[in-house]
């Protein structure tokens, strides 16, 4: 039993699927991970519109980046308000906030052979409005030691999910899926598969205006169109061995329309389900060709929530339990967040933070840029 007094840090998440922030707070003390708090926040149609916007060129860009940089800041701050008054805890008491950013760009190792990675942040701003110290630009130090930058989440997944003697493995969908081995031999090892919500909420959205299909019920009422499938199937990505990260700056509407030629005339409801099982393909595949003695599948984010997806993966690995993480002690929706908690930590305390066989970096590196309160 842990008896050491809780040390407190926050994270807070707002993913590819651009659906709102998630923040937790977590007790980080010694070994332990216990996530006391969860608090979570959509972002005004205002702010989402800005941010999807800033995925792509534009005019002004600049100039719009920071507005909505600051506004993030702010949707973070309200989020670490509700934290702190729903544990009766005062920002004193919490040790930093892990701020990831939200994505709007990442090129790892494009152009001039580094790239970048950006995440649209004011950690400054959020320091001066909830006086608890921010670590952000969790990223930027992987890339610049040649990595991708990305997936940061499989060393964590290790900590609360990884036990000696067992293989497991993680499926975060998100915005887009990834996916992390844990090995029995303590070895682990990620990387992106490929688009998880970001497609299927941008087809769902433009065709009934709601923001993601509930359960996947409108994906479950479709049938995936063969021709449509085998085309997305065919996008070199997939075949790429990792290290391997990927966004919206692949998979964005512009990539669906290309190989929409594929479907004309199709049922919008039926190239939904093509999406759904785009995606489940996919990470099954990848979970076969790296790890086919994997007998657990431990899956986050907001997909775990979309019971049509996580029917279609059970179906594809049948020799393999499939199950949200909830059953494992972490709610879906808290995993990410506590993840970029646990990130602060690490860089509070000098230790590194990034895990080269996910990203690809000449090494372990401490991550994150401190703004103290």
């Amino acid at each position: 039993m842990n008896t050491r007094p809780a040390r407190w840090f926050i994270g807070l998440m707002s993913g590819t699927s651009l659906d709102g922030i998630d923040g937790v707070l977590v007790d980080l003390s010694g070994s332990n991970c216990h996530v006391a708090g969860h608090a979570a926040a959509p972002f005004t149609p205002e702010l989402r519109a800005s941010l999807l916007a800033l995925n792509v060129s534009g005019p002004d860009e600049l100039h719009r980046a920071r507005l909505a940089a600051n506004a993030l800041a702010q949707g973070y701050a309200a989020v670490v308000r509700r934290l702190l008054a729903e544990s009766a805890l005062t920002a004193s008491q919490v040790c930093a906030i892990g701020a990831h950013g939200q994505t709007v760009r990442h090129r790892p190792q494009e152009f001039d052979g580094t790239g970048y990675t950006i995440q649209l942040n004011n950690p400054a701003l959020l320091a001066e409005l909830t006086g608890i110290t921010v670590v952000a630009d969790l990223r930027g130090r992987d890339v610049a030691a040649g990595g991708q930058g990305a997936p940061l989440v499989p060393a964590f997944h290790r900590k609360i999910f990884g036990q000696p003697g067992r293989d497991r493995a993680v499926l975060n969908l998100g915005g887009i899926a990834n996916l992390t081995l844990l090995r029995r031999d303590g070895s682990t090892s990620g990387w992106d598969c490929g688009p998880a919500n970001t497609l299927m909420d941008q087809w769902y959205q433009k065709h009934t205006g709601q923001p993601y299909d509930d359960d996947g019920r409108w994906a479950a009422s479709g049938h995936p169109l063969p021709g449509l499938l085998q085309a997305l199937l065919g996008e070199p990505y997939f075949a790429l061995p990792p290290p391997k990260s990927t966004g919206r700056d692949l998979f964005n509407p512009a990539w669906l329309q290309k190989q929409l030629a594929h479907a004309a005339g199709a049922a919008p409801a039926d190239v939904q389900a093509t999406l759904a099982e785009l995606t489940a393909q996919v990470c099954a595949q990848d979970l076969r060709r790296t790890a086919p003695t994997t007998r657990e599948l431990i899956v986050c984010g907001g997909g775990a929530r979309n019971g049509h997806l996580m029917r279609r993966l059970q179906a594809l690995l049948p020799g393999c339990a499939v199950a949200s993480s909830a059953h494992h002690g972490l709610p879906p929706q808290q995993v990410e967040a506590a993840a970029f908690a646990w990130l602060a930590q690490q860089c509070i305390d000098g230790q590194p933070g990034n895990l080269p066989a996910a990203t690809g970096a000449r090494g372990p590196r401490i991550l994150g840029a401190i703004h103290q309160a």
